[in-house]
């Protein structure tokens, strides 16, 4: 689904949510109506135009008032876990919230997966289940689950609603908390009597008494920061997906031009930065490029937008970066000191801090202050001309990955919206195409979701049809949510798949085979590749091609392009012995990255 946030003129300094347009419990003949009713008529409201979803018994009110609801498009889908990773490529690629919707018991908890997913990486969706009557919960109802005790751990906020009246509401207060501050999953559980009960006086505003997201940090903290980068000799921009989430990719491109600052952009944060920029070093982190790894232990000075300094960026957190100070905005305050003790913190939104550290900067350097980079960009530039990324061509002859996902990127295009499944075609998908614009890469990050790459495109190309939109996904991904092409087919979704498929789980496998000692337990699929994944997407009603050779990629790649109104899937057989480089070793020092198995890059010594 879609929607946009409600409007400000509903909210009260972020303490009341006011039903927007609030009718009353009646329609427009003047008949009471359910609280089904009510709340199809919230969503169109708040600017809903598509749920996925999948129907029960708990919500069949609710599927009965969608039935002619004008404005709203159902899509069903073939499960639960892929409504809400098809909400979340909604909302990853547009901004706007996304909505999943399904029944109670089975059906909630098959979201769970997708709204952990979703609070991990600060994507803005509202989930609405159904529930037994509420008369009937705490008695072991069929399909009876406490999904807002089960989900709060993982969303932003979990509402359950048992009165007609609290609907519009609380879907209000939902998609203002899913879509403000740090945006993320917001649940609204629903029981079935109150889809059904007739709205009477409805309940006009929910207070939110604690809830105030900060704007914009204190002036004398970015005066603080900015006195930081200006008397630095090693600063780094450390760009994260908050970043895009809060629309900062043109601030993040002003203060790096401004200050000219070398920039490392986040997996989360590919495209915040365009790659093709002189000053980019590119993604740091386990499977990031030498050049961004040595400017963050080398730094001086880190200047964190929208970052986490999650262990998979940071390594071993007692050797990160030894000798720099930290400058760490974020817009939720339980992020900034969390991993690392921070210098300055400014809270606030990504946007409107990046402009307030350009503003003072730019004051600063008219008054006469003065700064030099010019050795530290030089020895920046240096690491990325020696250790650039690369592979080399599998000793078995068969094709390499990181050649078929280079050229999907050049042939696909700059404008082109990836997303990815989890594992080693996630990293070379973040290494070897080139981003130039933000929510051009939709992933799992921060739970590393499995399955994530086949729902996310869909929901992706649901929300911008004018673009192409691919899944690279490897062969494990994509046996666990495949069923969406069912989906994608009936519901005309014309997705592109590519599947890099190695007969194994490939990071799986590399790391038993590096740490392991080559015992490949449980990691490698069949070796005769079953199921034959082209005569599956037929079945699906999609298009199946398949390639096994280096000089026939462009050709099935420009094929599969040439597929306009109908899914397709390319089944890619690659080389099961390619690894991902460069690799820092979990636990271990960022120092010791290996640019390829056997070199270990050297950083120099500090100044």
């Amino acid at each position: 689904m879609t929607a946009t946030p409600v409007s400000s003129d509903s909210i009260t300094d972020g303490a009341t949510v006011t039903a927007p347009g609030s009718t009353g419990g009646r329609s427009a003949d003047g008949t009471p109506r359910t609280g089904a009713e009510q709340l199809v008529d919230t969503l169109r409201r708040v600017g809903v135009e598509h749920i996925f979803g999948l129907p029960g018994g708990a919500v069949l009110p609710l599927y009965d008032a969608l039935y002619e609801a004008e404005g709203i498009r159902h899509i069903l889908v073939r499960h639960e876990q892929g409504a809400g990773h098809a909400a979340q490529g909604y909302a990853a690629a547009t901004g706007k919230v996304g909505v999943c919707l399904a029944t109670s018991g089975p059906g909630a908890t098959n979201l769970v997966t997708p709204l952990a997913d979703a609070n991990m990486d600060s994507v803005p969706i509202v989930a609405i289940t159904g529930n037994v009557a509420s008369t009937a919960i705490g008695s072991d109802a069929f399909q009876e689950a406490d999904i807002r005790s089960i989900s709060m751990p993982v969303t932003k906020h979990s509402f359950f609603v048992t009165r007609p009246d609290e609907i519009a509401a609380t879907i209000a207060s939902a998609f203002h908390l899913a879509a403000s501050g740090r945006p993320g999953p917001v649940l609204v559980d629903i029981t079935k009597d109150a889809l059904t009960a007739h709205a009477t006086d409805e309940l006009r505003q929910l207070p939110m008494p604690g809830y105030r997201p900060a704007s914009a940090p204190a002036p004398q903290e970015v005066r603080d920061a900015v006195e930081l980068m200006l008397t630095a000799r090693r600063p780094v921009l450390y760009v994260g997906g908050g970043c895009i989430r809060a629309e900062a990719h043109e601030q993040v491109r002003a203060l790096a031009e401004l200050t000219g600052m070398p920039v490392v952009t986040t997996l989360m944060a590919r495209g915040a930065f365009p790659d093709s920029h002189p000053q980019h070093m590119g993604m740091p982190g386990m499977h990031g490029t030498v050049s961004a790894v040595a400017a963050l232990q080398k730094s001086d000075l880190i200047v964190s937008l929208g970052a986490r300094f999650d262990d998979r960026v940071t390594g071993a957190k007692d050797s990160f970066a030894p000798g720099a100070k930290i400058v760490h905005a974020d817009i939720d305050p339980a992020e900034i000191g969390k991993n690392f003790p921070t210098e300055v913190g400014l809270l606030g939104d990504a946007r409107s801090t990046i402009q307030l550290l350009i503003t003072e900067w730019t004051r600063r350097t008219a008054e006469g202050a003065t700064y030099d980079y010019a050795a530290w960009n030089a020895r920046c530039r240096g690491w990325k001309s020696r250790y650039p990324l690369g592979y080399d061509e599998p000793s078995d002859g068969a094709l390499a990955p990181q050649y078929v996902i280079e050229r999907l990127g050049v042939l696909a295009g700059p404008d082109a919206i990836f997303a990815s499944g989890v594992g080693q075609h996630q990293m070379w998908a973040s290494q070897f195409i080139g981003y130039e614009q933000p929510r051009r890469w939709l992933n799992s990050g921060g739970l590393g979701t499995m399955g994530y790459a086949v729902p996310a495109a869909m929901g992706a190309k649901v929300a911008m049809p004018g673009s192409t939109v691919w899944a690279i996904d490897g062969d494990g991904c994509f046996q666990m949510t495949n069923q969406e092409l069912a989906t994608c087919a009936v519901e005309g979704i014309p997705i592109k798949v590519a599947i890099i498929n190695n007969a194994a789980l490939g990071m799986v496998k590399q790391w038993q085979a590096l740490f392991y000692s080559e015992r490949f337990s449980a990691s490698q699929l069949p070796s005769a590749q079953i199921p034959d994944f082209t005569t599956l997407a037929q079945a699906y009603g999609c298009v199946g091609l398949r390639c096994d050779t280096r000089e026939d990629v462009d050709r099935t790649i420009e094929q599969a392009m040439a597929v306009d109104g109908q899914p397709v899937v390319v089944d890619f057989r690659v080389s099961k012995d390619s690894m991902v480089w460069p690799m820092v070793p979990a636990g271990t020092s960022n120092d010791a990255i290996q640019h390829a198995r056997d070199l270990t890059p050297d950083f120099g010594e500090d100044e």
